[in-house]
Formats: structure tokens, sequence, C-alpha cells
């Protein structure tokens, strides 16, 4: 195993509020919540001022007031967040073109090929961003993908920590078992159904109990805890899927809005595919009630496809499928299954998902 800290985790701090602040400085210092002003609305992200009074990101707008009522409350500027990555990502480039974007505001980086200290590397790239973008990042040096976003995580913001084999596996006994990669919400409550609830607790189970329990994930999970993570730097990695959603000034369940929303989503998709010269084959429609309960249906097509018509019409499908006696406060639809060529064939068939 190859333990030289070759691997950099960067991610950027706050990203979508970092950015309002950047565009208007009046904010800083003060509790940033970016995801609208209509109580209906959910938090898209906010800042480190703002979650000092507990808001989260997907937490409902009107909660966040209640626990930070003097927050600024700012809308989604999509378009500006993504013009700001695309900045960011031009000085990552400029270090080395091994880099593998995660998000809109996350990355891996590969440093084996660059003479310089990964310490003095990391704080070169933070002083770059700032200079020329005026944002803040935190950086995770370490010697797999694994630890290095761990590390990325442990100062935020405006943080750089090392995680060496050394400090393997101390560091990582005490941490909640949710801080392992592969580990989500529905693993982690099986395995606190069992009383694992550090990873010192999964320390002690057995690569096989771990497979039995697990399946594949199994033996990953096991090496992980040890400080194993083979997985490399991507740098052609592709994205799962493309897709945009609203939440409702006023929760509505007429036919002709939410059809007027899904066109409009169906022509921001289409133009994004072909701008990327990509196509998707499955098509889901989200919905959230006004009582939060969320559903999913989805259609997946033999054709790869990308052009609007078809996917309005196919979400049109979905939406006879969807109870309207209740209202909607969020509408989301997605294209996955994606691919960069397009292949013609007929039929289609079809999956529900609840």
């Amino acid at each position: 195993m190859d333990t030289k800290l070759n691997i950099l985790h960067i991610d950027m701090d706050a990203f979508y509020a970092s950015v309002e602040e950047a565009d208007n400085p009046s904010l800083k210092g003060t509790p940033v919540i970016v995801g609208g002003k209509n109580k209906h609305s959910i938090v898209t992200t906010c800042n480190y001022e703002a979650r000092k009074f507990g808001v989260h990101s997907a937490m409902p707008i009107f909660m966040a007031k209640k626990l930070c009522p003097h927050a600024n409350f700012v809308p989604n500027r999509k378009d500006r967040y993504d013009e700001m990555s695309k900045k960011v990502f031009e000085i990552f480039y400029t270090i080395t073109d091994k880099v593998e974007k995660v998000s809109i505001d996350e990355a891996y980086m590969d440093i084996k090929d660059i003479d310089e200290k990964p310490l003095d590397l990391a704080r070169r790239i933070q002083s770059a961003v700032f200079e020329k973008t005026d944002l803040t990042l935190s950086i995770g040096i370490s010697y797999n993908k694994f630890l290095a976003k761990l590390a990325s995580d442990w100062k935020k913001p405006k943080g750089i920590t090392i995680i060496d084999h050394k400090m393997i596996p101390d560091i990582l006994l005490p941490l909640p078992i949710k801080k392992v990669h592969g580990i989500g919400p529905k693993t982690e409550k099986r395995l606190n159904s069992i009383g694992i609830y550090t990873i010192e607790d999964l320390y002690a189970l057995s690569e096989d109990f771990l497979t039995e329990m697990f399946g594949k994930k199994g033996p990953e999970i096991f090496q992980r805890i040890r400080g194993i993570d083979n997985r490399i730097i991507d740098t052609k990695r592709e994205r799962k899927s493309l897709g945009t959603e609203r939440t409702f000034m006023e929760a509505s369940n007429e036919l002709n809005v939410l059809s007027d929303y899904l066109k409009s989503f169906s022509k921001e998709i289409s133009e994004s595919m072909k701008e990327k010269n990509i196509y998707g084959r499955t098509v889901t429609l989200k919905a959230k009630y006004y009582d939060f309960k969320v559903i999913t249906r989805s259609l997946t097509l033999n054709d790869d496809i990308n052009d609007e018509d078809t996917i309005y019409n196919t979400a049109l499908i979905l939406l006879t499928e969807i109870n309207l006696d209740k209202k909607l406060r969020l509408i989301g639809l997605t294209l996955s299954n994606l691919s960069e060529e397009g292949a013609e064939q007929l039929s289609i068939f079809r999956e529900n998902q609840k």
C-alpha cells in the first residue's frame, strides 16, 4: 500500500453562501441563508454564522427563520455559482490536470507528480483561490481518497489537515460510523440496531460478518476503517444524472402550473445535455407534498435522448401517475442513465419507485 501523501481533497467552504458574501461584502460576518425567503422554500446552504444557530441545508425556511430570525435570506443563483465554480476549477487545472470533479464545489487532486511539499501546495491553492475569487476552501491531505476527504472536513473553514499512515487507526476509532464512505443513513441505522455507533465498534467486526451483512460493500468498509482505499483519481468521472427542481412559493396541484414547470425543466435539461454532448435514458419525476412526503416516478427508455420534447412528454406521462388530490410544495425532473452517444432503439419499459 502506497502511503505517500499524494491525494488532496478540496472542499469549498459554504460555497453558495460564500459567493453571496463575495458579491455583497455587507453580508460578511452575518448569518447568510441561501434558498429563498418564502416559508415554503428550503435551505440550499448557509454560512457558518448561521450554522451556529442550528440551521442546516434541506431545512424548511420557516424553521430556519425560527432558529435565526435575524439572518440574511438570499435566493439561489445557480448561474452565478456555476460561473464561480468554473473560475475555481480553472485554478486547480493550473496545478495539474489530474483533477476529479466531484461536484460544483468539491474535487480530488492527484499530486504525486508535483515536486512540492503537499502542505506548501495546499497553502498555495488556498491563496490563489482567495486572491482571484475572494472564496475560501478547506483541504485534506492523505494517501487515499477516503482519508483525504475525512481530513478536509476536520478544520472547516479555511482548514488544512494531514492524515498520514502513522495516525491510523487511532484517529479513526472515536469517529461516528457515518463518517465512513459507503455508510449512508440506512446502513448507519442497521449498524446502530446491533449496537455499532463508532468506528471502534465497527473495528471489532470480522470481514466475513460485514460481507454477510452488506454484501460486496462489506469488504470495502472493512478495509476503509483500516485506512485502505484503492479508488483512483478519476479525471473522466461520469455524471450520474442531470436535473433540476423547484420549491413553490405557494403549494399547488394545478395541472397547468405543474406542466409549465416541467416544460421549463425539460428545456433547461435538454440545453445542458446538448452543451455537454451527452444523452440519457431514465426520466424521473420527483414530487414533495405539503406534508413533506416525497415520491418519485421513473420511466426508462431504450432510446438515448436529450431533446426537450421527448423529455417533456415523458415527464407528462409520469405526472399522470402522481396523486394531485393533495397540493405539492416541490416538483423536480431528472435525466439519468447517461452516456456520450445516442443509440436508437424502440421499446420502453417502466420503473415505479415509491
